[in-house]
């Protein structure tokens, strides 16, 4: 249930789907009684979409999860395995075209590849399988399997998590499949805005991981003050971040995580 209302009530909470529908609903009103209100939804639509497509709302949003957690220290050590998080990959085209197609989030593929060169006896988990509503048969991990090969990983070290469909389910699932050990050392590779969830939900199933972070939509804290525009994804960035603490939210309330904003200490 917490999975069909994500992908529903939760798609549709996202402000520009939200402002586009209250825009579509002032349209509709215009043409009954209620003309003056559906005027003032118009508006209010169109200025709240030109809010969040143009000022700097979304870096504000992102910037606060992704400085949450610091890079990882590699002077500690080799680690044991390298959890990868799905996302980044395009299941359903990648099924339509044969062949493994990217659509964000690249940073965590290249990242994992490098760190497999870099450590060659860590094990790699690839955790990803659909996150559509409606499943189909085609999972993430399968043609993650092609293109970490292809950069040069061997097959023999890969362990492919394919039924995951949220983050919730890559925490529980990478655990099924890892069985880690009292003392292993498993980094966990996801987008730096979405390290605090994944980490509370991790920790949550009792698997310790040590954050690796990557793909920042934000430079830096002079961000905050810059000027977006929709072209540039500004309004992208800000369905991003509102996604992300929405999810925190809901994940808290429902005692999925431990702590509304999970970090290195709590």
């Amino acid at each position: 249930m917490f999975f069909v209302l994500s992908k529903t009530i939760g798609v549709m909470s996202l402000p520009s789907n939200f402002l586009i529908g209250i825009g579509l609903l002032g349209v509709v009103l215009c043409v009954t009684r209620f003309v003056s209100f559906g005027r003032k939804l118009m508006i209010a639509s169109i200025v709240l979409l030109a809010i969040g497509g143009l000022s700097p709302m979304g870096n504000w949003l992102l910037y606060p999860l992704e400085q949450r957690f610091p890079p990882w220290n590699p002077a500690e050590g080799a680690p044991d395995g390298i959890i990868v998080l799905g996302g980044p990959i395009d299941a359903d085209l990648s099924a339509a075209h044969d062949t493994t197609v990217i659509r964000t989030a690249a940073d965590r593929i290249f990242a994992t590849a490098a760190l497999a060169r870099q450590y060659p006896n860590a094990r790699i988990v690839y955790s990803g399988g659909s996150g559509n509503l409606v499943s189909t048969d085609a999972k993430e991990a399968d043609y993650a399997a092609r293109l970490l090969e292809s950069l040069g990983v061997p097959k023999s070290r890969l362990t492919m998590e394919r039924q995951s469909r949220n983050t919730q389910e890559n925490a529980e699932f990478s655990k099924e499949l890892v069985k880690p050990k009292s003392g292993d050392r498993w980094l966990l590779v996801t987008s730096a805005y979405h390290m605090p969830r994944s980490v509370g939900l991790f920790r949550k199933v009792g698997f310790p991981v040590e954050p690796y972070p990557v793909d920042w939509r934000v430079a830096g804290s002079s961000a905050l003050l810059e000027l977006s525009n929709i072209e540039d994804d500004g309004l992208g960035r800000t369905d991003l971040g509102f996604r992300e603490w929405l999810g925190l939210l809901a994940y808290w309330i429902t005692g999925k995580i431990d702590s509304p904003f999970p970090g290195p200490n709590n």
